[in-house]
């Protein structure tokens, strides 16, 4: 585990998801765990860096998907940022306007880590703060192997971040964004990237 991921676990946690590792630059269509994806709901994210496609693991993870599909239907993630990239760790958004002000959420929902999923390269999971069933709209992309963020334990430090879903299409745009030259404007922003990362719509395919 990277120091910077390791701090992020031992608490400087106003960041509100930790998952993100390593781009290779292959896309992930192929992971071991995912599920069979055949009818699975696809959202397409058009970003000020290129498209991103996410395939939902919606009979894994009925609960977080449906979550995110609501957001996605309000549009709520349209304008939002990717407020903290880290490279080999993650890439975290869908929580702040482009001015930085952060957007009002649904309640939380129930973490569903315990589903089997595992945090991969490519994978997309729920973030979220300290406590297990906190997640709201934020999310991230794994982009590494992340193990570590995996459930082992239905307990606050072992529950895990829950994966619901995986890139298909766009994992260079995500390399992209993972390699932006960050700066720190406090809070949230630790790893703000330098030049401005927007969601410009999230739509369904």
């Amino acid at each position: 585990m990277n120091t910077v991921a390791r701090s992020w676990l031992q608490g400087t946690a106003v960041a509100l998801a930790l998952t993100l590792g390593a781009c290779t630059g292959s896309n992930t269509e192929t992971s071991d765990t995912a599920p069979d994806s055949s009818g699975a709901p696809v959202v397409v994210l058009k970003t000020s860096s290129g498209v991103i496609e996410i395939e939902l693991f919606e009979e894994k993870s009925p609960e977080s998907v449906k979550n995110f599909l609501q957001y996605v239907d309000d549009g709520f993630y349209d304008g939002t940022l990717f407020h903290r990239v880290i490279p080999d760790f993650m890439v975290q958004g869908g929580g702040y306007n482009g001015d930085r002000t952060r957007k009002e959420t649904r309640p939380p929902i129930k973490n569903e880590a315990d589903n089997g999923l595992k945090n991969e390269n490519g994978t997309v999971a729920m973030a979220r703060t300290s406590a297990p069933d906190s997640a709201t709209a934020q999310f991230f992309i794994n982009v590494k192997d992340n193990s570590f963020l995996d459930h082992t334990a239905p307990t606050r430090e072992g529950y895990g971040y829950a994966v619901f879903g995986r890139i298909i299409t766009g994992m260079d745009v995500i390399e992209t964004i993972e390699n932006s030259p960050t700066k720190s404007a406090g809070g949230a922003f630790a790893n703000l990237p330098e030049t401005e990362v927007l969601i410009e719509s999230a739509t369904r395919k």
